[in-house]
C-alpha cells in the first residue's frame, strides 16, 4: 500500500511539473483531446493502463 501512495505522489509531481513548465502546450493538448472520439480516448487509456501494469508487475517480480 505504501508503494501505491508513493506512485500516486510521483504521478502528481510529474503532472504538476509538466503544467508548471509547459502551461501553453498542456492547454493546447487538452483542447486536442476534445476532438477525439470517446472510443479513441478509452482505447488509449486502456493501453496505458496495461503498459503501466506490465511495468509494475515486471519490476515487482
Amino acid at each position: 500500500m505504501n508503494e501505491l501512495i508513493i506512485a500516486f505522489g510521483l504521478f502528481l509531481f510529474i503532472e504538476g511539473i509538466l503544467y508548471a513548465i509547459f502551461p501553453s502546450k498542456m492547454k493546447n493538448m487538452l483542447k486536442k483531446i476534445d476532438i477525439l472520439k470517446i472510443s479513441q480516448i478509452r482505447f488509449s487509456g486502456l493501453t496505458f493502463a496495461i503498459i503501466g501494469f506490465v511495468i509494475v508487475w515486471y519490476f515487482k517480480t
